[in-house]
């Protein structure tokens, strides 16, 4: 049997992120189509042809004309030769009430109602496509560019190319990264904080880098970090990963996390990777209450 484009069917709670992940994916090379009337929905999925280059992403919801979402489970039901992918995006009650709230706009089933009623009326009537979705992604506590980019990840063609790489330096004071793969904590490492000498500058300076080297666990800590990224680099290739993470945190996210970050992304360019380094929290001020009660000498 010839195999169908990719067609992804997006749809969801309204104010959870449709048009976010819709328009990332069009960033990301894909055909759009949005609020397609339904009666021409089964038109448009039979005519994307097989040997289509880029795949197609159509967005559905409860202002499409013609909506109905038992309707649009029997009609893929019907035809599975098409090879239809249904992602149901949700939030919860209170996070999409804020969102309407601070939007002021109103809800497409409540015109003349609160918001509140018109997200309770919306659940209902697109529990059929809830329960019949593939893929269920609750968006209450995404910004706007976790979403994007959990959409590039997640839906980024994959091909035989090693995974793009980010190494992150943060705080943990200030939350751990929510998109990291994997999450390395240098809270072990003896702290420049609370050396007066050293607390104004940052892991990038080499005074700093060089007090956090002299730590006894530093060098086998470096070491295990070394090994286990040459064991799962290429176990996240070989799954077709697209984008993976690095973080690496300290308290602040000003000195151990930071040199740490540098250290292991020139390490991975020295095994020929092509990382990014972010320091996501390098610029904050310093602050004793962020490091925990202990005073310096």
């Amino acid at each position: 049997m010839m195999r169908h484009a990719s067609i992804l069917l997006v749809t969801g709670m309204s104010g959870a992120g449709k048009s976010t992940v819709l328009k990332t994916l069009e960033d990301s090379g894909w055909d759009i189509v949005d609020n397609l009337p339904l009666r021409l929905l089964g038109n448009l999925i039979a005519a994307s042809p097989a040997d289509a280059d880029r795949p197609l992403a159509i967005g559905i919801g409860t202002r499409t004309r013609g909506f109905d979402a038992e309707q649009i489970v029997a009609a893929i039901r019907a035809r599975p030769d098409f090879g239809v992918s249904v992602l149901f995006l949700d939030s919860s009650q209170a996070e999409l009430e804020r969102r309407y709230n601070e939007t002021r706009r109103r809800h497409p089933l409540a015109s003349d109602r609160t918001a509140a009623d018109g997200i309770e009326s919306e659940r209902e009537v697109l529990e059929p496509l809830r329960a019949f979705a593939n893929r269920l992604l609750d968006t209450t506590n995404f910004s706007r560019a976790d979403l994007a980019q959990w959409t590039r990840e997640t839906f980024a063609e994959p091909d035989s190319s090693d995974p793009v790489l980010s190494v992150l330096s943060f705080g943990f004071s200030r939350g751990v990264p929510r998109n990291a793969d994997i999450v390395l904590d240098m809270r072990f490492l003896r702290n420049p904080h609370w050396d007066p000498v050293l607390r104004p500058g940052t892991g990038l300076d080499p005074d700093v880098a060089a007090y956090v080297q002299a730590d006894p666990a530093y060098d086998a800590a470096i070491a295990s970090f070394e090994t286990m990224l040459l064991t799962l680099l290429p176990r996240y290739r070989a799954e077709g990963k697209s984008y993976v993470t690095i973080a690496f945190g300290c308290t602040g996210g000003r000195h151990r996390s930071v040199h740490v970050a540098e250290r292991m992304g020139a390490w991975l360019r020295a095994q020929g990777f092509s990382p990014t380094i972010h320091h996501r929290d390098l610029g904050t001020a310093p602050q004793d209450s962020l490091e925990g009660a202990k005073q310096a000498p």
